[in-house]
């Protein structure tokens, strides 16, 4: 009789090119995915004189370092001569070694953990490199999906394998439905706040329950994305019929008899029923309010309501230490009520949180208001930004002062020019607290679209339950 497997055992075992003594595995790779970042993966590789191997299983996405703010033709002036060239250069290794580019002149141009599951690219089963750790979106889809470094992407182009150790598995079960106002991103925060920064480290998580079977499609990629957050390697989620309904018709899904197969292949991909865990979390996804983060790491994280803490209680002797960093970095008083801090800027968009579903959510607390306040939204890619100009949310945007920009990852990193000055304070959609992260001296607080759309309207950190509309 077979031993029960997870899903992750399961995938991994259909990966497995070959083993060695030290515990890593060669795995065979589905699909890559790169942005600017890793030129001289390329550039060794013609160093050498060696081909990507299978360039049309690699794909090539302009996201970190373009413009938000583009003409209407034409290749626009990056903020900086490095930005520019990082773009360009990416184009040029992407013509030079045949694989797909969707560029500043594409139509479906944007953040790569974006447009990957929107074009079909995702599917059930798969393993998915890229050259950013946030690939672990990808797992929304039942695939496993991580980032690697500049070596290992290197070893991808040339052999469309990779060398991983395996991972210890981690299942979180979240019970209950979520409550109105309380959205993935909350849900993200609130296990942070409950495992730790470190407490997925060595481990791909499996979500479960009830509170992540009702999730959308874009809620379970925001769940995965923040699995890094956590430490861990990557996120997961078992497909089902929302996963089959989301893939159906999109460009690079199965089609006609194909499609009969893929589903049949999908439904054996969930992990058997007796299968064991190495650990086990449980959280009442029904108690969970909208959470909104207070220092420097996504563990310093808090209910809205609530004030902000004081580290001198805390028993980790380490962590007390950080806390009290964090607050003399962000210029927060222990007892602080939460909805009392003012708030300078309002960022929405990321690979967390710039889908239509998040966009439709901000949008649905700004509508008939005004913003306070300087605030961008950045949708995740061209297609969304194109869906959401056909459903009128960017009047709806507009018309409440908030500025409507282009696709790429903006704000999340600044590494295109979209940047907090010094002291100034951030409500973000992004997945990163870290000091400097949005700019020198920037502070940000992470929270849902919708609360950073009630921040917008407040001028300050504001609970969204009381800005819902009927």
């Amino acid at each position: 009789m077979s031993t029960a497997k997870t899903m992750f055992q399961k995938i991994w075992d259909l990966h497995v090119v070959s083993e060695r003594g030290d515990g890593e595995a060669l795995l065979y790779v589905d699909c890559n995915v790169v942005h600017e970042g890793p030129f001289y993966a390329f550039d060794s590789l013609l160093q050498e004189g060696r081909n990507v191997r299978r360039p049309q299983q690699t794909f090539a996405f302009a996201d970190h370092y373009v413009p938000t703010r583009r003409p209407a033709s034409g290749m626009p002036t990056a903020f900086d001569a490095e930005a520019r060239t990082m773009i360009e250069q990416l184009k040029r290794n992407a013509e030079r070694t045949g694989i797909a580019h969707f560029g500043l002149s594409h139509p479906q141009q944007g953040i790569m953990h974006v447009v990957a599951p929107e074009i079909g690219l995702v599917q059930p089963g798969m393993l998915i490199s890229g050259s950013d750790s946030h690939t672990s979106t990808n797992g929304a889809f039942g695939a496993f999906a991580f980032g690697v470094g500049a070596s290992q992407i290197k070893h991808v182009l040339a052999t469309q394998t990779v060398w991983f150790r395996k991972p210890k598995q981690m299942r979180i079960s979240a019970h209950g439905a979520l409550a109105r106002g309380v959205s993935a991103k909350d849900l993200a925060l609130a296990i942070i706040a409950k495992i730790g920064i470190g407490g997925g480290a060595g481990h791909i998580i499996e979500y479960a329950g009830s509170g992540v079977v009702g999730l959308s499609i874009e809620g379970r990629m925001t769940l995965c994305n923040m699995s890094i957050e956590a430490g861990a390697q990557a996120g997961i989620v078992a497909p089902d019929r929302v996963t089959y309904d989301y893939l159906r018709g999109r460009e690079f899904s199965p089609s006609g008899q194909a499609w009969d197969d893929a589903i049949r292949f999908w439904r054996t991909i969930p992990g058997d029923v007796h299968a064991c865990f190495d650990s086990e979390v449980d959280i009442d996804a029904g108690a969970i309010e909208p959470m909104v983060t207070w220092g420097t790491c996504q563990d310093e994280v808090v209910p809205v309501s609530s004030t902000i803490p004081d580290p001198r209680a805390f028993d980790d002797r380490a962590r007390r230490g950080r806390g009290e960093a964090a607050l003399a970095y962000m210029g927060l008083v222990p007892g602080t009520p939460v909805e009392d801090i003012k708030i300078d800027f309002v960022f929405i968009g990321s690979c967390t949180n710039a889908r239509l579903d998040d966009l439709r959510a901000a949008a649905h607390v700004v509508r008939g208001r005004k913003a306070s306040i300087r605030a961008i939204v950045v949708p995740g890619s061209m297609s969304v930004k194109r869906a959401a100009e056909a459903e009128g949310l960017d009047q709806i945007f507009l018309s409440a002062g908030l500025e409507w920009r282009d696709p790429g990852c903006s704000m999340c990193t600044g590494a295109n020019g979209d940047r907090l000055l010094p002291r100034q304070r951030c409500a973000s959609t992004s997945n990163r607290n870290f000091e400097g992260r949005q700019g020198t001296g920037s502070r940000t607080h992470l929270l849902s679209p919708a609360m950073a759309a009630a921040a917008a309207i407040a001028g300050r950190l504001a609970d969204v339950r009381g800005f819902l509309q009927d």
